[in-house]
């Protein structure tokens, strides 16, 4: 097995990232923290950025992104920056902690190699057309 930089453990469906046994983040969930790592939002601005990041691909629903929230909040990842109150509705502003800016950083990492190793290979096949795309 060649040598990465960033050396992955798979086992149980877990991968060992940094001595820590972390799955890879679902796409909503890196999504969301990556939202939050500019500035603290609120929860509608998160679901308007993250339809920004992803190019009008990923639409969360309100359900989702709070389900989403709610576990990163218990896993440390994200906290709860302010709360005010608009037209009598709490609005709470999330940011990132320094674990979800590290959490973030190690996936985006991941995936970059990851989608770096698919563009050599589909380079090398013949594959890859100008502009990346295959």
């Amino acid at each position: 097995m060649p040598a990465t930089r960033f050396p992955l453990v798979y086992a149980d469906n877990l991968y060992m990232l940094s001595g820590m046994a972390e799955a890879p983040l679902r796409e909503p969930t890196f999504l969301v923290l990556t939202a939050l790592a500019e500035t603290p939002l609120h929860g509608y601005a998160v679901i308007e950025d993250v339809l920004r990041i992803s190019d009008g691909r990923v639409r969360l629903r309100a359900g989702t992104l709070y389900a989403v929230l709610d576990r990163l909040r218990a896993d440390g990842l994200i906290e709860v920056e302010r709360e005010e109150v608009v037209q009598s509705r709490l609005r709470r502003y999330y940011r990132l902690t320094a674990l979800g800016a590290r959490r973030l950083t190690e996936e985006a990492a991941r995936l970059r190699h990851n989608a770096d190793a698919a563009h050599v290979r589909l380079r090398r096949g013949g594959l890859l057309t100008d502009g990346g795309a295959a």
